[in-house]
């Protein structure tokens, strides 16, 4: 999800993919053929812009990426003092953030394709006194960020839980109430502004036309049909199986930007840094709380695109965008729990999601036979603000990822810095 931390993060990894591989046009003007040429230069191409990421500063890189045509490139690198902790590996599991926003996304149409629920649905209906001036605001609002609503992470109430020094366990309707204590920024559907208060509305609504938890869902109609062994809602801090360590800068080493209310994580000490992995993510709820890996993540990627989880009216809806800068009408776009872009290399479906500890950015074609993840483990320096070396280092992999998604050329090593 996007916690707003010291600020909104605006520069999401999904738009650094955007505008870095706009900055390579010889990417643009790539043959098949020579995209092609050589799987084993493009695992190293990859394999030397994640290890210049680590060296400019992030603890930990996982790369994986499938375009389709054969055996998906797979890469881990991590700082040597990361090793004491985990040997970081491919496969191990990690924090989804925001990118649940797709999954819950997905439940809700498949509940709308089973006619239990419709996108124009007022939240009144479902949620009766909960959201004021419900009345105006469709379930198709609350999917694509135009109903207006506040976001709860911006309410200090939740910061303790952030940081992970409150380790209550928050309800879909208790996130809620955090949102809707604050004034809607605008008329519902006027606009566009990320907000996670209309996730965690929709996790409440879920709830209560199935009686079923948001765990339940996730397992019974996404995870076991399609075999995602290590994908779940998280119902507490506790870990499945093998998982990617994150970290965050400790207080001493945080960018002197950052507020002192933001500086100070609960967790083991390690190297200049906070070993926040066991921090629960129950403040995510249903807009931040899932767990998943690469592989995983992207069965799943492939399963929804090419149709398989929903009917083609639900499909033609998923991918209804709407404008996420007004001043673009033709610039990226938000479905419905989905982004989508244009970049030199290809047009993108997926999301980006950042927590404490675990940034990661999912990646797909529009029929979801060519797939990729990148996840970086730390959070906190993703506004791209605080060091310009991690900056360039990071849009370098991306734009590289994004190419070799398309089987187009990966950018020049020297772009890394």
């Amino acid at each position: 999800m996007r916690p707003r931390w010291p600020r909104t993060v605006t520069a999401s990894a999904l738009a650094l993919s955007l505008s870095v591989a706009a900055a390579h046009p010889a990417a643009a003007a790539a043959t098949p053929s020579a995209a092609s040429s050589d799987a084993a230069a493009q695992r190293a191409q990859l394999q030397l812009l994640a290890r210049k990421l680590v060296e400019a500063g992030a603890p930990g890189v996982i790369v994986r990426v499938d375009d389709g045509r054969g055996r998906p490139v797979e890469i881990a690198e991590q700082a040597p003092w990361t090793r004491r902790d985990h040997v970081l590996k491919v496969g191990d599991e990690f924090r989804m953030g925001s990118n649940t926003k797709t999954m819950v996304a997905t439940l809700v149409l498949q509940l709308v394709a089973e006619g239990k629920l419709s996108l124009t649905d007022p939240v009144e209906k479902w949620l009766p006194g909960k959201v004021p001036g419900g009345r105006a605001i469709t379930l198709r609002m609350l999917l694509n960020h135009t109903s207006g609503l506040f976001d709860y992470t911006d309410d200090a109430a939740i910061r303790p839980s952030m940081l992970g020094k409150d380790r209550r366990r928050w309800t879909s309707a208790q996130l809620l109430a955090v949102g809707v204590k604050h004034d809607p920024l605008f008329a519902p559907g006027t606009k566009w502004s990320y907000s996670n208060t209309g996730y965690v509305a929709l996790g409440a609504v879920l709830e209560r036309v199935t009686g079923a938890g948001l765990a339940e869902l996730v397992r019974d109609r996404i995870a076991r049909p399609l075999g995602l062994r290590h994908t779940y809602y998280a119902a507490g801090s506790a870990w499945r199986g093998s998982h990617a360590h994150g970290y965050e800068r400790d207080a001493a080493h945080m960018p002197p930007g950052v507020p002192a209310e933001f500086r100070d994580l609960a967790g083991e000490r390690r190297h200049g840094h906070v070993d926040v992995s066991d921090n629960d993510p129950g403040w995510g709820g249903a807009a931040g709380a899932v767990v998943s890996t690469t592989q995983d993540w992207s069965r799943f990627h492939t399963a929804l695109l090419s149709g398989k989880l929903l009917p083609a009216a639900q499909m033609a809806q998923l991918r209804t965008t709407v404008p996420i800068d007004s001043r673009q009408p033709d610039g990226p776009g938000y479905g419905l729990g989905i982004q989508t872009g244009a970049t030199p290399c290809g047009t993108f479906w997926g999301h980006d999601g950042g927590m404490p500890g675990y940034l990661t950015t999912n990646l797909a074609d529009r029929t979801g036979s060519r797939t990729a993840t990148v996840l970086v483990s730390t959070e906190f320096w993703a506004e791209f603000e605080a060091d310009p070396k991690i900056a360039k280092a990071a849009q370098a992999l991306q734009a590289a990822v994004t190419c070799t998604m398309f089987g187009k050329p990966v950018p020049a090593p020297a772009q890394a810095g």
